[in-house]
């Protein structure tokens, strides 16, 4: 079976690695962090199976992120402390879990995505 690819966009660093702590104790996942855009941007020519994206960030906001994601039918979530009815139009679709988040709610997400695939 193929690896389980994420992309984490977190530019707290605590918080970007407590994600992929989950990530990983949830399924057998290669866990690619960026704490910018600019960087995000870098590591989108990798394939991904899931990302997890902060919406404020030092650079600026992940929406650019998000719109490339969702037309490359990506699955894609926001894990943010951002009001969500600040969420562009286009963007107001996408899973959105609320900082702090539980980690039950990343673990459904991860899961859904994996289709069910765990750690063995």
């Amino acid at each position: 079976m193929a690896p389980f690819n994420v992309l984490i966009l977190e530019d707290d660093a605590i918080l970007a690695l407590d994600l992929a702590t989950i990530v990983c104790c949830w399924t057998d996942a290669n866990v690619t962090s960026c704490r910018s855009i600019e960087q995000a941007k870098r590591a989108l020519g990798g394939a991904f199976d899931l990302a997890l994206l902060d919406i404020d960030l030092e650079d600026g906001k992940s929406y650019e992120i998000a719109t490339s994601l969702k037309e490359r039918n990506l699955p894609f979530a926001f894990v943010s402390g951002a009001a969500t009815d600040e969420t562009p139009e286009h963007l107001r679709d996408v899973a959105f879990i609320s900082k702090p988040y539980s980690q039950r709610a990343i673990e459904k997400l991860i899961s859904s995505a994996s289709g069910g695939r765990r750690h063995p």
